[in-house]
């Protein structure tokens, strides 16, 4: 039995990485099972299928998702509107920006350029609550209902900015790579993430405000 266990956690480790970096169609569960060092009936045995390993692959991703989005509320409870948006940004940079939230990150990015059946739970249970929190608060800020384009365009801008920071070739050749190596750096990141866009947030709020008064 602790056997079996051991085997089915070096699956999950070896085709987390492998499907983060080639995507699920990519990848073989012979490329699988030799990263795990396992048998290649392992597979079949501990997942019925590759299909099956990437669900459980995708599953364990959205679940530290949903414990992001979990940490975002529980950090801002009962603080104002702006005060919420500053934490749940911190908490989201921060972890995309850990080691695990990167791959977190590049198994999403994957899913969603060549989706899979696992999209559907990654969008409701992961994606689209904090899509729906970020939408609220801005709209609380901005004053105006959550379907405003100005609310989807602050929201846009908030998500991508941590993109910018992980790794990418392209960023690389250019000499514009910034990915962080510290956990200081990390945080500094974080709220400078934070001060941007609650700052852009506040300035489409005042020319609300003024539109208004005119």
């Amino acid at each position: 039995m602790t056997r079996d266990l051991e085997t089915r956690g070096r699956l999950l480790k070896a085709a987390e990485e492998l499907f983060a970096d080639r995507g699920f169609r990519k990848v073989t569960i012979r490329d699988i099972c030799r990263a795990a060092r396992a048998n290649v009936a392992a597979v079949n045995y501990h997942f019925g299928d590759k299909l099956g390993l990437y669900r459980e692959v995708m599953q364990a991703a959205v679940e530290r998702i949903r414990a992001t989005n979990e940490a975002a509320r529980e950090a801002g409870a009962g603080r104002s509107a702006e005060e919420r948006l500053r934490r749940s940004i911190v908490i989201f940079v921060s972890r995309v920006l850990a080691s695990s939230g990167e791959t977190v990150y590049r198994l999403m990015h994957r899913e969603m350029t060549d989706p899979t059946p696992a999209l559907d739970d990654l969008l409701d249970q992961g994606i689209r609550p904090r899509l729906e929190y970020l939408s609220a608060l801005v709209a609380e800020l901005i004053g105006c209902p959550p379907s405003d384009p100005r609310v989807k365009r602050s929201v846009a801008s908030i998500q991508a900015q941590p993109i910018s920071y992980l790794p990418h070739p392209i960023a690389e050749r250019v000499g514009f790579s910034l990915p962080p190596k510290t956990r200081a750096q990390v945080d500094a990141i974080a709220s400078h993430i934070a001060d941007f866009s609650v700052a852009g947030v506040r300035r489409i709020a005042r020319r609300n405000t003024r539109r208004r008064a005119v």
